[in-house]
């Protein structure tokens, strides 16, 4: 066993493989006392089925005139023995499936709040696609590991230990026969192991995409069919599904064959042991009941060694998962800690200062600009798509963080707070495109505000320009709209995301071509309306529209990664 998991440590970084071995053992004292119980039953079964086995002997010998005064209590035992491992199965069954519904549970909780909470641009990278894939398939894996590997080692290595004991004690030859063809297993198993990491990471990747391009192809389904290209997305999704099924195959092909000749090996050590115990039967050194028992326990020894083998692979997929689960888990969370005094200060305003930004890949965003949002001003920031609009957003967001400068929040006291997530408090935000959750009317504006009434909704909803629709819906408030607002348009979805931005009364607001999908009427509505609801003290605007710049006091202009204020 231990040969087997040396072979993935051979393979990769030993480093990489000790963090997540340890990681493992974390998580399984953790559940320690589930899986003690997990593991006691299926021992007690195993105990169990051994002394069936010996027990079918002196049944069989009894029948046949060998001590014919034990029929009854070997027949007792015998059914004892075999109720109680129908039952104790049944019992363990239940019990694992209570156990890895709570630990999976609990681990999928833990990883999906540090994907939420986890920094905006270290996230970035990956794909949804890939992070469901972690979140759902590798968690299971990882969790069918920590529940079951320790119990069905512990179980796999006593039914061996003990079929091979038996044997032994009855017929040493035929506990030899029985362990032929150990070694030749172990040696294919070692190679097999090295494939299998390789595979199982091949697959991974190949899975985490056909998801990611999934969820992209129904989130973008209009525009697919508005452009007629659906076909494109069709044979796209073949050749996604061409590459996994070529990858599966071809595992698959190398698995049949390395099965096929453990079968074979099988085979004949099972030939040898049934023609050595023909021969003692002939010769008359055993009971049919002996031989019975040897083809019993031949089948447990070499079925408790395949598992055994079997776990040692299983190693390999086990720690890849987890491997995976850890990349995330170590994602640096954002600092959410509130700054001290900051929930008591009013009128806040923002002040930027030769602040740099650049994002991983090192190219420069924003170049050394500086930038100032006061108590009352509705601040209109213009310039050309991908100069960096978006952008100077998350980095009051508190998404990001300046690489150089300073980004700061002023206090109506004087004092000066560090942009981050801890900051956020004082910020509504309406982001570009669409971002309706699926879900009714009140579900998508309560998100910010649980406890908000009806009266309350209606307000945030005739400010943003949105309760006449709302009204005319056919359950009002409770009308249920589809993933990304399906059901209404573009422009009555961005209404009804400044309702739920007004409902957090937050003093800053943040829109990002908030108001793109609106009429010119209804957004000069709409921005009176922020102006004059007494919610907003501060507005910062990014849009395209030279109309919307004109409502706000003051614009800057990115262009170039530079900021100024026009």
């Amino acid at each position: 066993m231990l040969k087997f998991i040396k072979t993935k440590f051979q393979s990769s970084d030993p480093a990489e493989i000790k963090k997540e071995i340890t990681w493992l053992f974390k998580r399984i004292f953790r559940y320690k006392k589930m899986i003690i119980l997990v593991g006691f039953l299926g021992l007690l079964g195993t105990v169990m089925s051994l002394a069936s086995s010996v027990a079918s002997k002196y049944l069989i010998d009894a029948v046949t005139g060998f001590g014919s005064d034990m029929i009854l209590s070997a027949a007792l035992i015998m059914a004892g023995m075999m109720l109680g491992s129908l039952i104790l199965q049944a019992i363990s069954s239940r019990v694992s499936a209570a156990v890895h519904i709570k630990v999976r549970n609990s681990m999928q909780k833990k990883t999906y709040k540090r994907i939420l909470n986890a920094s905006w641009e270290m996230l970035e990278p990956y794909r949804s696609g890939d992070l469901l894939q972690r979140l759902n398939s590798d968690i299971g894996t990882v969790t069918d590991g920590v529940i079951s590997f320790l119990p069905s080692l512990i179980t796999s290595s006593v039914r061996f230990l003990g079929a091979f004991l038996i044997m032994l004690y009855y017929d040493p030859i035929m506990a030899l026969i029985a362990l032929i063809g150990a070694p030749i297993t172990l040696l294919l198993s070692k190679y097999l192991m090295g494939k299998l990491r390789e595979h199982n990471i091949t697959m991974k990747k190949l899975t985490g995409d056909v998801m990611s391009f999934q969820e992209d192809s129904f989130r973008n389904l209009t525009s697919i069919k508005a452009f007629s290209v659906t076909d494109r997305y069709e044979n796209e999704m073949k050749r996604l599904q061409g590459e996994y099924a070529d990858a599966y195959l071809s595992f698959n092909s190398f698995q049949i064959g390395m099965s096929s000749l453990l079968s074979g090996i099988s085979m004949l050590v099972t030939m040898a042991c049934f023609g050595w115990g023909v021969y003692r039967l002939f010769s008359g050194e055993i009971t049919y009941g002996s031989m019975t028992m040897f083809l019993q326990l031949a089948s447990s020894l070499r079925g408790s060694f395949s598992a055994l083998v079997s776990l040692a692979q299983q190693v390999i997929s086990i720690t890849t998962s987890a491997g995976r689960v850890i990349a995330v888990e170590e994602l640096p969370s954002e600092n959410v800690e509130i700054p001290e005094g900051f929930d008591k200060e009013e009128n806040p305003e923002i002040f930027m200062k030769d602040v740099v930004f650049r994002y991983k890949n090192g190219d420069v965003v924003l170049n050394s600009f500086n930038f100032t949002a006061k108590a009352g001003d509705q601040i209109a920031i213009i310039g050309p798509s991908g100069e960096g609009k978006t952008t100077l957003l998350r980095l009051i967001l508190g998404l990001v963080e300046p690489c150089e400068g300073e980004a700061l929040i002023v206090g109506e006291s004087g004092k000066s707070y560090k942009i981050s997530a801890g900051t956020r408090s004082i910020l509504s935000y309406v982001p570009q495109g669409n971002s309706i959750f699926a879900g009714t009317v009140r579900e998508n504006l309560t998100i910010v505000a649980p406890d908000a009434g009806d009266a309350e909704l209606e307000e945030a909803l005739k400010i943003a320009c949105a309760w006449d629709f709302v009204n005319e819906l056919q359950d009002k408030l409770d009308h249920k709209l589809g993933a990304g607002g399906r059901g209404i348009s573009e422009g009555q979805a961005q209404r009804l995301a400044v309702a739920r931005a007004l409902l957090k009364k937050a003093p800053i607001l943040l829109l990002d071509e908030a108001t793109s999908g609106l009429d010119g009427e209804t957004e000069r509505k709409l921005l009176d309306n922020l102006k004059s609801s007494g919610i907003v003290k501060t507005c910062i605007l990014v849009t395209h529209r030279a109309n919307s710049a004109d409502f706000c006091s003051r614009t800057y202009e990115i262009r170039h990664g530079n900021v100024s204020e026009v």
